[in-house]
């Protein structure tokens, strides 16, 4: 077998693996709120968010997929060695927060890997600053729209109940958050997928296999589909903790305005093509709903610490992105 063709291979392989940890680490994100709500047992909602994480290919299109690939570094200084960093500074990071259970992004943790891979290869000039600043931006805007929401949502719901009996509330709303529930993990499918589409199709692209034009492929879309689905089947009961149980208490009714708030924020960025975070905006959908009950009900000390594994995030995956660029260069692992 060519050595070209068998690395192109390897890097393919390992961007599915970025996938399917993406899934396996962002799993929470989908089933906290109903898990913690005891609305589903882990084992089903997990097998629940996977499903729909798989089928979101079917209501969104590629435009995330496209900001990654073209709108984040200039397709045309994409190498093998840029690629590898990309992913192995994003894999590592994931790995990482994963391990300490810290609800960290996989999305921005992937931009990150990829800028300080494509800055190390080419310097500054390649970078496509208004794809960088629309991603940069979502690291404010999706939890603050997610949490907007959820707290106008839960104060909608709270005067349309106000002479429900809570039994009764309760019922309601344990059937309704099967509905969020499955919405925001298709959010998170049509989101998050897509970003590992577009680093497999820029490095095809790369290669010449995709013809003059950026595009991708429909077996790259259900490759990575299966991937971030097979992820969440396997879990990540660590930061399930942290996000179901721990930033506030959650009652099935909340539980379905953070969903949905969360879901409307996904939905709106991936028709508009932002890269933004799943884990960003369900946080910020849940610290929603708990305000919304009072202010002291948000535990803001671990809220607080979240929020600043955010903002290192990216320049922590750039700096791992690049130290995995100069391996490759170094071992001779690809050329470019």
């Amino acid at each position: 077998m060519d050595m070209g063709f068998a690395l192109l291979i390897f890097l393919v392989a390992f961007a599915l693996l970025f996938d399917f940890l993406n899934g396996l680490h962002d799993a929470a994100n989908s089933i906290a709120t109903i898990v913690s709500t005891r609305v589903l047992s882990a084992k089903y909602a997990v097998i629940w968010a996977a499903f729909f994480n798989f089928i979101a290919f079917l209501f969104f299109g590629l435009h995330v997929a496209n900001t990654v690939g073209k709108g984040i570094l200039h397709p045309e200084i994409i190498s093998d060695a840029v690629i590898f960093g990309a992913l192995g500074g994003a894999i590592t990071w994931n790995v990482v927060t994963w391990l300490a259970g810290i609800p960290s992004s996989s999305s921005h943790a992937l931009i990150g890997g990829l800028l300080g891979a494509g800055v190390s290869k080419a310097g500054l000039d390649p970078v496509v600053w208004s794809g960088v600043a629309k991603t940069a931006a979502g690291i404010v805007v999706s939890p603050a729209i997610g949490l907007t929401l959820a707290m106008a949502l839960s104060l909608l719901v709270a005067w349309l109940f106000v002479r429900a009996t809570p039994s009764m509330a309760d019922g309601v709303f344990r059937k309704l958050q099967f509905v969020s529930a499955s919405l925001y993990s298709l959010g998170h499918g049509g989101n998050d997928a897509q970003k590992t589409m577009g680093i497999i199709a820029v490095l095809l692209y790369a290669h010449g296999l995709s013809g003059p034009t950026f595009h991708v492929p429909l077996w790259v879309v259900l490759s990575c589909q299966t991937a971030m689905a097979l992820g969440t089947l396997m879990g990540g009961w660590r930061i399930v903790h942290t996000m179901g149980s721990k930033i506030t208490r959650l009652s099935p009714q909340q539980g379905f305005c953070a969903e949905t708030g969360g879901a409307i924020t996904l939905f709106l960025a991936t028709h508009l093509g932002v890269p933004v975070s799943t884990t960003h905006t369900i946080t910020g959908a849940i610290v929603g709903v708990g305000a919304a009950r009072r202010v002291s009900a948000v535990r803001w000390n671990l809220a607080t610490g979240i929020v600043w594994a955010w903002v290192i995030t990216m320049p922590a995956a750039a700096a791992m992105g690049a130290a995995f660029y100069w391996l490759a260069r170094l071992l001779d692992l690809t050329v470019g």
